[in-house]
């Protein structure tokens, strides 16, 4: 009998593990270790943050699902990862600590047989002083990453709309809170969706609104920007975003790296060198990510985490890792079974992966400040990961050590993304957009880098719908309701 540990029960992890139940069946173990004891769908937290939808709207138990269909589930935090085992076995293992109601703070040891490494995102407010950590997290800026955040969000927002109800005007400030963020989108999402909240308040013309980014251009969105065909046209992403941003009346700040969040005011530094502080009522910056912080033990004892991890603290998989400059990138730098080279029983997938270098081209202010979006790796590629990484565990189990791994590079990967620019479903608008393939590839594909017959969007009602649809199509398959194998990630 062989055990899958899965560190994450995020959407990459909660795909891996899920498929992986299914796959291999009761004659092997799948274990997820997870500290949250809900599942959220992430996508949807722009909604509650606006008070669209509620916390109970985007999350379930996890508890029940995993026990439906066999899946041994601990809700604790992974500390550390003994691939070698130790003194005492050869038999690798993670050492975890409970997050559990009644044993917190517990301890054990989990052997496996295979691995895989999905635990996501630190949300690292620490990088940037001031932004919110902890408890402090509200103190001067809101976040949209949690559902509980989100909620928090929208009470603040609502603070906001009743004052300027009362006639007080507002500034509101979202966007990035460091140089080195990525999840532009969700904050972009955020930004329309208090828009739109705000025109049907009947209070936009009392708010000041300004997005806050690292991309060194309006629609980078962490993958060195698009050209998508909309309406029979080539447009790029740059001129898509500018033209958003004009018509709803938002500002822009660009290339900015937020390096300290006061009371009511962000202190930044651009690209040029410039430095500047904007004042704000209310305001949402998305935090860097980093790794969890997890170790890695030799069987002597010795520490072996940078072996295992990149100093990101995410793991090293079958990327290049030694391409240099921008000007030597290549498409195929980018891992595509996502298996570790050192330990062939570890596999990383969604977020938890090192990358091998950004996407969009790497800036420095002239002070040597990195300002530039980190890649992306969330959403449907995060699923697609988690599913392959199963794919390839499963043939290893049942046809043995010699199976060839299934590949899914984010160079020959499409992804699709529906961004919302408020909700509603008679005046909601969102933005549909395709992109092929997401890392681009400038040999295949020469200029654009990605094949534009598969790189397009529309931004209408229509794009609201589905985004709407699928909310609930993407909860009930993970839930694993009637026909949830169908639906794709």
């Amino acid at each position: 009998m062989a055990r899958v540990v899965v560190l994450g029960g995020g959407v990459s992890g909660h795909t891996a593990a899920t498929f992986l139940q299914d796959w291999i069946g009761s004659n092997h173990e799948v274990v997820v270790v997870t500290p949250n004891s809900k599942w959220n769908w992430i996508p949807s937290n722009i909604w509650v943050g606006v008070g669209q939808m509620t916390k109970e709207d985007v999350t379930f138990d996890l508890a029940p699902v995993y026990e439906k269909v066999g899946i041994i589930y601990h809700q604790a935090k992974a500390l550390g990862i003994h691939p070698e085992g130790d003194k005492k076995s050869d038999k690798p293992y993670v050492v975890v600590e409970s997050t559990k109601e009644g044993s917190v703070g517990e301890t054990e040891n989990i052997e496996y047989d295979y691995l895989i490494n999905a635990t996501g995102p630190k949300l690292n407010f620490g990088a940037t002083p001031g932004l919110g950590e902890g408890t402090n997290l509200g103190e001067h800026t809101v976040s949209v990453c949690t559902a509980d955040h989100a909620e928090h969000a929208s009470h603040e927002l609502h603070k906001m709309i009743e004052a300027m109800k009362a006639g007080e005007r507002k500034k509101f400030l979202i966007g990035t809170g460091h140089g080195m963020c990525t999840c532009q989108g969700a904050a972009f999402e955020y930004i329309f969706n208090i828009e739109h909240e705000l025109r049907k308040a009947g209070v936009r013309d009392m708010a000041d609104m300004k997005w806050i980014s690292n991309e060194s251009f309006l629609g980078d969105f962490g993958v060195g920007g698009l050209h998508m065909k909309s309406m029979g046209f080539a447009v790029s992403s740059k001129i898509f975003a500018e033209s958003l941003f004009t018509e709803r009346n938002v500002d822009w700040i660009i290339g900015a790296h937020v390096n300290k969040v006061e009371s009511g005011k962000a202190h930044y530094e651009l690209l040029d060198g410039t430095k500047g502080e904007e004042e704000f009522d209310f305001s949402m910056l998305i935090p860097p990510f980093a790794g969890v912080g997890l170790k890695a033990i030799a069987k002597d004892g010795k520490d072996i985490t940078d072996t295992l991890f990149a100093p990101n603290g995410f793991l090293k998989v079958d990327a290049n890792y030694g391409a240099g400059a921008y000007e030597n990138w290549k498409a195929s730098d980018w891992p595509s079974t996502y298996q570790n080279p050192t330990y062939s029983n570890i596999f990383a997938c969604g977020i938890a992966f090192a990358p091998p270098h950004p996407i969009s081209k790497p800036m420095k202010s002239p002070a040597g400040t990195p300002i530039g979006p980190t890649p992306p790796r969330t959403g449907m590629p995060s699923g697609i990961m988690g599913k392959t990484v199963a794919h390839s565990i499963t043939d290893l189990i049942t046809k043995g050590a010699d199976a060839p791994l299934h590949k899914a590079s984010m160079a020959e990967m499409g992804a699709a993304c529906v961004a919302s620019a408020g909700k509603g479903l008679f005046n909601g608008t969102a933005a549909a957009m395709t992109i092929y393939p997401v890392v681009p590839d400038f040999e295949k594909y020469p200029g654009t880098g990605r094949d534009t017959d598969y790189t397009f969007g529309e931004i209408g009602l229509a794009g609201h719908w589905i985004k709407h649809i699928l909310h609930h199509l993407f909860m009930h398959k993970a839930q694993l309701r009637m026909g949830w194998t169908l639906i794709p990630e």
